[in-house]
């Protein structure tokens, strides 16, 4: 078999190509979700916190070097507010996620509960039950 013609089979197959469109719709959800994340959710969080962006907080570790009026080394910094702001995100993002699975879940019909008759006991079990009920009759 050519490699042409597998590869041509595998893509083809109906997992491959709903697995195609699950991606691309969840990249497309994700740019709606980060879009009401930064432009929607964020700014009145930014005002109640006084103005200041998460993604600006950060911890100077080492200061810039400053020759002669040039910056000849960067500062180091630790920029927890990036992490901040990239955990925050997340969690709006798997909270969305869930809404729509849980949305999605509720319109799938449910299975209707059946009430069949439980299993007829093994002609076993009978023999059993009646060596039992013989047993007791004897000791009463």
């Amino acid at each position: 078999m050519s490699l042409f013609k597998e590869f041509k089979e595998f893509a083809m197959r109906g997992n491959v190509i709903d697995m195609a469109v699950g991606v691309i719709i969840g990249s497309a959800f994700g740019k709606i979700v980060s879009s009401l994340v930064a432009d929607i959710i964020m700014p009145p969080i930014g005002v109640l916190i006084g103005g200041v962006h998460f993604s600006e907080l950060s911890l100077i570790l080492k200061k810039p070097i400053i020759e002669n009026g040039v910056q000849t080394a960067a500062a180091v910094t630790l920029n927890y507010g990036n992490f901040l702001q990239t955990t925050f995100d997340f969690m709006i993002i798997s909270s969305c996620i869930f809404m729509f699975i849980k949305g999605i879940n509720s319109f799938k019909k449910k299975p209707e509960a059946t009430t069949s008759k439980p299993p007829e006991p093994s002609n076993e079990e009978k023999l059993l039950t009646e060596i039992r009920d013989l047993l007791k009759e004897k000791q009463n």
